[in-house]
């Protein structure tokens, strides 16, 4: 069984990933920032296959930060540094894509198009 962490502070963007993630067959853990997505990882990083990190979420101090992503990302690779990351963002922004793969992040979503991050899950983890 694939288990994915997924971190996103909108509400209803984190729902509707979670059901189509637990749809394809897929354990999920939430979380939605940056501190309580590292805290959920840190009890349960055996069990963790990927992380799927919204872009720009609340920060590790609690305040809405751009690309808070790439600060958990950093955090979670600390910790299990061979640890598969997709890093989400509402925007198709190609410096963004560059920036997140150059941070460690194996690939870059844009949110809306859910059944294809279960494909890009499924690619990543050989699946």
């Amino acid at each position: 069984m694939i288990t994915v962490l997924l971190v996103d502070d909108e509400k209803l963007i984190q729902r509707s990933l979670e059901k189509t993630l637990l749809r394809a067959g897929f354990d999920v853990f939430t979380a939605s920032d940056c501190t309580t997505g590292k805290e959920v990882f840190s009890r349960n990083a055996n069990s963790i296959d990927i992380a799927v990190l919204d872009l720009n979420m609340p920060g590790f101090d609690g305040n809405p930060k751009n690309d808070a992503g790439f600060d958990l990302l950093d955090e979670l690779k600390k910790q299990k540094s061979n640890l598969p990351v997709i890093i989400l963002t509402a925007y198709d922004e190609v410096s963004k894509a560059k920036d997140a793969v150059s941070k460690g992040a194996n690939a870059f979503f844009v949110k809306g198009r859910e059944q294809g991050l279960v494909e890009l899950v499924q690619k990543i983890l050989g699946k």
